[in-house]
């Protein structure tokens, strides 16, 4: 028997082998999927994402899709051509403060989250963009069940009549309903203060926390009233705890408010500079699951109100309007918010004393919705 010549042979089959391993393996490395996290909060706010993971492969014919690989958690994202694009994990925040720190953590690429906590984040430095609108109006104030209030009149008359500061709850220091509310009673000639000791002002803004404070902060009495996203005001109605005194479009003055920015898709410029192809993806996404939530409103209360656990005939009352298309009322809308978080203080590195003009270039890319909307 020739020991070499078996030896030489298996080791020209062991050495082939090894090389076809190699081949397969770095194939195998080259195709695989990046792995990327997108924030969201638990409020009808964010019904697009919730559709788009529940409806599924419906939404390929408009530009992507979503295949589930852990229900609520984790699932691939595809193109409309089938092709896989990268795998998505999504994170639940508690609020838009949580997602703008998630992102100057680098510990998220994509998120959900009001335009205000967008700006407050990138006025403090982190390298992130405003990609689309998500939404218009949705945000209310919300009174103990047997308040009497009913508009703005009511209100500056109980905040007037009171001998403290109004007490006025708020989930998260940058979310659209504090600043908006705040801004309009700032506007309207209200001394507004965040100390508690501070007696001379007519408001104290009292931070909860959370959404899930909200309504156990106005049982206790800790708040007269508090300012939150839908469908914590409807479910704190349909459960019989609370009573929307004022909704954001009726803020003073008189249609200044009507289809008012709230919440927005924003992505890390690194992912942006890295996968595009996958932020147009989701931009596409959340303009076709917009565009059905409008349409389908009774089915979209039932994905939604099952996917964060409130009633769905709580949710299906809800007047919010689903758009990704930044609008010149929304860009007005948007300006209003600069202005007001200025003439507040709250800005401190580069949007402080921006106006709309100088603060576009800064916050927006709205370079993959434009594309989107013509599809």
């Amino acid at each position: 028997m020739n020991f070499r010549g078996v030896f030489n042979k298996g080791f020209v089959i062991l050495a082939t082998l090894l090389l076809a391993c190699s081949f397969t393996c770095g194939a195998a490395k080259a195709a695989k999927l990046p792995s990327l996290y997108m924030g969201y909060v638990f409020t009808t706010h964010h019904t697009p994402v919730m559709v788009a993971a529940i409806k599924g492969k419906e939404f390929q014919q408009k530009g992507a899709y979503l295949e589930e690989m852990v229900p609520k958690q984790k699932f691939k994202l595809f193109n409309a051509e089938g092709k896989p694009l990268a795998v998505i994990n999504l994170i639940v925040s508690k609020s838009g403060s949580e997602t703008a720190t998630l992102f100057a953590m680098n510990r998220m690429d994509l998120g959900l989250a009001s335009s205000t906590a967008f700006m407050s984040g990138i006025d403090k430095g982190t390298k992130m963009k405003i990609l689309c609108p998500l939404h218009v109006d949705g945000m209310s104030m919300v009174f103990p069940e047997d308040s009497k209030i009913n508009g703005y009149e009511d209100v500056a008359a109980a905040i007037k009549a009171s001998k403290t500061p109004f007490k006025i709850g708020y989930h998260s220091p940058t979310s659209a309903p504090r600043i908006a509310f705040e801004g309009a009673l700032h506007k309207a000639g209200f001394k507004i203060t965040g100390n508690p000791n501070d007696m001379d002002a007519d408001i104290l803004m009292v931070d909860l926390k959370s959404t899930s404070n909200l309504i156990p902060a106005l049982l206790s009495k800790q708040v007269d009233c508090w300012v939150g996203p839908a469908p914590h005001p409807v479910v704190a109605e349909h459960k019989h705890v609370g009573h929307i005194g004022l909704d954001s479009r009726d803020l003073p003055p008189a249609g200044a408010w009507t289809d008012f920015p709230c919440c927005v898709m924003g992505a890390s410029e690194q992912i942006i500079a890295d996968q595009p192809e996958v932020v147009q993806a989701m931009t596409d996404l959340m303009t076709a699951a917009s565009k059905w939530s409008n349409t389908h409103k009774e089915e979209a209360a039932d994905i939604s109100a099952k996917w964060i656990g409130v009633p769905a005939e709580a949710v299906e009352k809800s007047t919010i309007i689903y758009t990704t298309d930044p609008t010149e009322n929304w860009i007005k809308g948007e300006a209003e918010f600069i202005a007001m978080l200025n003439s507040m203080n709250k800005f401190k590195g580069k949007m402080k004393g921006a106006d709309i003009t100088a603060a576009k270039p800064i916050l927006f890319d709205f370079s993959f919705v434009e594309k989107s909307l013509k599809k």
